[in-house]
C-alpha cells in the first residue's frame, strides 16, 4: 500500500452513474475546491503534463506521464494505458489508477466506487468529489498514491 490508513467517510455515499459516463450526482465539489484541486494536480506532479482526459466526458481535466513509461506493471486509464493516471470531471469526482492495495483502502473506507467498466485490463476506480478543505487534502493524499503507482516514485524523490 503506498497511501496511509485513510479515515472513514463522514455521510452517505453520493448518487453516481451506474453506466459510462461514470459521473457522481449529488454532493458534488464546490468550484473553489475544484479548481484548488486542479491548480495542485498542474503544479505538484513532477515529469507530467495536464490537459483534457483522452477517455472522459468533456471538461474533465486529467494528468498525464510527460513523455516517460509508467512503472512496471502499472496498469493506467484507457484509451493508451500508460499515459493518463487520474482525472477530474466537472462534478469534482476523479477516476484514477491505484495499486490494488490502495483501492481496496478507498473502497473500504468510503471514499470512492469502482469504474462500471472496471477490469484487470481497466483499472479504474472514482474517488468522491471532495465536499471541503479537509476532503481536498485526502483527494490530494490519493492523488499522490496515484503518481507513486504510475511512475514508481515520491513525487519529491523524482
Amino acid at each position: 500500500m503506498t497511501m496511509p490508513t485513510l479515515p472513514q467517510r463522514e455521510g452517505d455515499r453520493p448518487d453516481t452513474g451506474p453506466a459510462v459516463p461514470h459521473v457522481q450526482f449529488t454532493q458534488n465539489s464546490p468550484k473553489a475546491v475544484r479548481e484548488q484541486l486542479k491548480q495542485w494536480m498542474s503544479t505538484e506532479l513532477p515529469r507530467t503534463v495536464t490537459g483534457p482526459s483522452e477517455i472522459s466526458d468533456p471538461g474533465a481535466f486529467a494528468v498525464f506521464l510527460d513523455g516517460h513509461a509508467p512503472a512496471k506493471g502499472a496498469v493506467l486509464l484507457p484509451p493508451r494505458l500508460t499515459a493518463e493516471f487520474a482525472h477530474v470531471h466537472v462534478d469534482g469526482s476523479l477516476h484514477l489508477a491505484l495499486s490494488h492495495e490502495d483501492q481496496k483502502e478507498l473502497l473500504a473506507r468510503g471514499w470512492g466506487e469502482p469504474h462500471p467498466l472496471y477490469s484487470a485490463e481497466i483499472n479504474v476506480v472514482m474517488l468522491y468529489a471532495p465536499r471541503t478543505v479537509e476532503e481536498l487534502d485526502l483527494a490530494r493524499t490519493v492523488l499522490e498514491a496515484s503518481y507513486r503507482y504510475a511512475t514508481g516514485h515520491d513525487r519529491v524523490a523524482v
